[in-house]
């Protein structure tokens, strides 16, 4: 697997070269700014991008456009961003704009490196993976919406999906058996009224109905 890196910290950036090397990446190039992202995933087509969502000049959103134009110039890169603080908007927008290999975490999450490389590979392979701070937040702004059909337990599974575990992950999380996880899902995407789509299709439709109202 090789992989970019896009970080304006010097000292941020090594670190996640230093656990990308862990993962088993290989570090092709490294960037300070999007325009330089880019270039860099044009020259090298990595199999996956770390992107910082602020970079220079503006420190706004300059790492999210990048990706956006990344994902929609080379789709089979993996993107995954980081964030000093939780930002609803843009987790939404990047997976409403592609729903596989898409990740977006707080910078925090570096510092614990066997999660960090889990989301890595996880991220690489074409899953999905949200920082549990962004879940958390939306959980709480969810009050009036279709999502109050779903019980107590249903959202719990619900929010570990939209970090993008896997049933086991999932089962594991809650302690309660695979079984039990997917009797949970079949019964949120009934209530959200997804059953007609395909399994896999259904399950991003689920989290991407989440994520609006974070948007």
């Amino acid at each position: 697997m090789r992989a970019v890196i896009a970080e304006d910290s010097v000292l941020l950036r090594v670190g996640v070269v230093k656990v990308l090397e862990m993962a088993g990446f290989e570090v092709v190039a490294e960037a300070g700014d999007a325009e330089g992202l880019l270039a860099a995933v044009e020259e090298h087509r990595p199999d996956m991008a770390v992107v910082d969502v602020r970079m220079p000049p503006g420190f706004t959103d300059e790492g999210v456009r990048a990706a956006l134009r990344l994902r929609q110039r080379w789709p089979d890169t993996a993107v995954l961003m980081l964030s000093q603080y939780v930002e609803e908007r843009y987790a939404a927008e990047l997976i409403a704009a592609n729903t596989s290999g898409i990740g977006y975490l707080l910078k925090q999450r570096v510092a614990d490196v066997e999660e960090f490389i889990e989301v890595l590979r996880r991220v690489a392979d074409g899953g999905t993976a949200l920082d549990p701070q962004v879940v958390a937040q939306l959980l709480v702004r969810r009050q009036s919406d279709p999502l109050e059909r779903l019980t107590g337990r249903e959202r719990d599974v619900l929010a570990l999906m939209a970090e993008g575990r896997s049933n086991a992950g999932i089962a594991d999380r809650l302690v309660i058996s695979e079984s039990a996880v997917a009797k949970h899902i079949n019964s949120i995407l009934a209530k959200l009224g997804l059953e007609r789509a395909g399994a896999d299709h259904r399950r991003v439709l689920a989290v991407l109905r989440f994520l609006e109202g974070g948007a």
